[in-house]
């Protein structure tokens, strides 16, 4: 495919330890953790109970989004989206799956409500009176390249910036042997079609990818969303190209020019 290209605006992260893109950028740069970081993060969108009852993925994505958009300094109610990932909620997951095996009557409403794929995007679109486009997309440890790309492509059929969240959760159970994540991280996009600061130019490319060597890769390498890390390794550090499984035998090559 021809290579696309895109303009950061804004960056938002969280991670265990790593409360913003700050804080990931200080430990790239030195190595240090927050010793006095939250466990969870509480996102302003939502209201105090709605705050307490958000499961994990629903706040870390809410997170970085907000983040995202605060530092580019855009409207998240003028912003269509893409939510990333590659396997929703783990928790609430293996609750239904035990719940349904075990007394099927016994489901709870509000997680049922809470299991679906797109809850995140819900939510961030409730809290922000956002009406554009949002977009939901799973796809394993190809999923933070394929949302990516569908954000990039949808700048390229015209519009003029698009937020991109991504994030995972720790599996509990039965699901952890098939899927091992640990730990709660989050990355987020605000990406232009056209605009200052610094700018990526992707395409899609027959390789193998390894694991990131970055900080970051290295300290959540455990998490299902690890995948993105190299980009955001990149992005701290001030490197010039992120190589990105998108699949088997497949990577989505960004190269990097920092504004």
């Amino acid at each position: 495919m021809s290579a696309i290209g895109a303009s950061i605006a804004g960056i938002g992260f969280w991670s265990d330890g790593l409360p913003s893109w700050q804080a990931a950028r200080g430990y790239v740069a030195g190595g240090a953790l927050e010793t006095d970081a939250p466990r969870r993060p509480a996102p302003r969108l939502l209201a105090p109970n709605e705050r307490r009852r958000a499961p994990e993925s629903v706040a870390v994505a809410l997170e970085v989004a907000m983040a995202a958009c605060e530092a580019a300094a855009h409207d998240p109610a003028a912003l269509p989206s893409v939510f990333a990932s590659g396997h929703g909620d783990f928790a609430i997951t293996d609750y239904m799956c035990r719940t349904l095996a075990e007394d099927p009557r016994a489901i709870s409403p509000i997680r049922f409500h809470n299991s679906v794929h797109n809850a995140a995007a819900g939510y961030w679109t409730i809290g922000t009176g956002c009406m554009a486009t949002t977009t939901a997309i799973s796809a394993g440890r190809a999923t933070f390249a394929e949302a990516l790309l569908e954000a990039m492509v949808q700048l390229a059929d015209g519009a003029p910036a698009v937020l991109l969240a991504a994030y995972d959760t720790t599996a509990p159970g039965p699901l952890a042997t098939m899927t091992a994540s640990h730990g709660l991280l989050g990355g987020a996009l605000v990406l232009l079609r056209e605009g200052p600061g610094t700018r990526l130019r992707a395409r899609l490319v027959d390789a193998s990818t390894t694991p990131g060597g970055g900080r970051l890769a290295a300290l959540r390498h455990d998490n299902a969303m690890a995948p993105m890390l190299p980009l955001f390794d990149a992005l701290a550090g001030g490197g010039d190209l992120a190589l990105l499984d998108a699949g088997p035998g497949r990577a989505l090559r960004v190269e990097i020019a920092h504004g």
